[in-house]
């Protein structure tokens, strides 16, 4: 740490994406003069290396955001309903990487390339979205600015590390398991806490999160919901349909979305992808180039490919959306909001 910078708090050091979270901090270089690391109970006291010095982590409490400038929440929607307004009571700035605030209309809900203006209207509390919504909105961004938007439809193929390191296991066992010609009982996927579970190795589960009373699964409503609230489009037609697939780690998306300008050729959607902020495109055909959650892994970026316009439908196109859920899907997204918190000047270092 340094005598310049901020006094940073990480709530849930010890999870996932807590140490994602870290890792992304040391490599941005952000600059932290504290840095307090807090989570349940059960993880105080273990050790963990932040830029080579060894950092104690501590369980979150109320007091624990005592002169905190910034904190990061990545330990569940209910630790974070508990303290996220205690830290914001004490002067601390919260992301929120749970569900808890994303669709409260007094928080902002982020992805810096699409609406970081929105960064302005923060109350203390600013919502990191769902790691699916994130990259297609990404991608769908830089087309709207130009050509407008009418209608989105997207069919996800989601990774089990969005389902947390049980549904890692469980995906290899069974799948050795499957090998090996032995029997295994399915316990975490689709919903640990739903009334059946279902192999995932060798398999695509149609179900992520539980179903509401429309049909649509609460992973399909983020998604819809989300990427309205992020646009400030509340007319904006969407639908999800939402998949998880026997792939570790990035997030794959089918987006057909249809714009608002007439006559318009999959050469003029991939000029206005190529320079967007965030975005890569990896496009073509004639040498089977296109984006693979395989080769997303442990990049920051969103990947777009397959970009093509409908056969039926002037207004409509078709892409393929890929990133790592667990970075730009999660860590990067709300370390990229902090770092914008900075350089709009909304936080100022004490």
């Amino acid at each position: 740490m340094s005598n310049n910078g901020f006094h940073v708090a990480l709530v849930g050091a010890t999870g996932a994406v807590g140490q994602q979270m870290l890792e992304t901090l040391e490599e941005r270089e952000f600059p932290i003069r504290e840095l307090t690391l807090l989570s349940s109970a059960r993880s105080a006291g273990k050790v963990i290396l932040f830029k080579g010095k060894e950092v104690t982590v501590q369980e979150a409490k109320p007091e624990s955001f005592e002169g905190v400038d910034i904190a990061l929440f990545s330990a569940g929607g209910s630790i974070s309903k508990q303290l996220a307004p205690e830290a914001v009571k004490r002067g601390a700035i919260v992301v929120d990487n749970t569900s808890a605030y994303r669709m409260d209309k007094e928080v902002p809900l982020v992805v810096p390339e699409v609406n970081k203006d929105d960064l302005n209207k923060h109350k203390g509390i600013i919502a990191n979205p769902n790691c699916s919504t994130i990259q297609m909105v990404a991608a769908l961004e830089p087309i709207r600015q130009s050509y407008g938007l009418k209608k989105v439809i997207v069919s996800t193929y989601q990774a089990v590390s969005g389902a947390g390191a049980q549904a890692i296991d469980e995906m290899y066992n069974q799948t050795q398991a499957i090998l090996d010609g032995k029997e295994f009982a399915p316990e975490v996927l689709p919903v640990g806490g739903d009334k059946k579970h279902y192999q995932i190795a060798f398999n695509a589960i149609p179900q992520i999160d539980k179903f509401e009373e429309n049909g649509f699964t609460f992973e399909e409503m983020k998604m819809i919901n989300e990427t309205k609230k992020i646009m400030n489009m509340p007319e904006l037609s969407v639908a999800a349909t939402c998949v998880r697939l026997p792939v570790e780690t990035g997030h794959s998306e089918s987006v057909y979305f249809e714009v608002d300008t007439q006559g318009l050729s999959a050469a003029d959607i991939k000029n206005k992808l190529t320079d967007a902020p965030g975005v890569v495109l990896e496009d073509n055909p004639a040498e089977q180039v296109y984006p693979m959650p395989a080769h997303c892994v442990g990049k920051k970026e969103v990947f777009v490919g397959r970009v093509r316009k409908d056969l039926d439908e002037d207004t409509g196109f078709h892409m393929w959306v890929v990133s790592d859920n667990l970075i730009k899907g999660a860590a990067w997204n709300s370390v990229q909001i902090a770092e914008t918190l900075i350089e709009m000047e909304l936080v100022k270092e004490k």
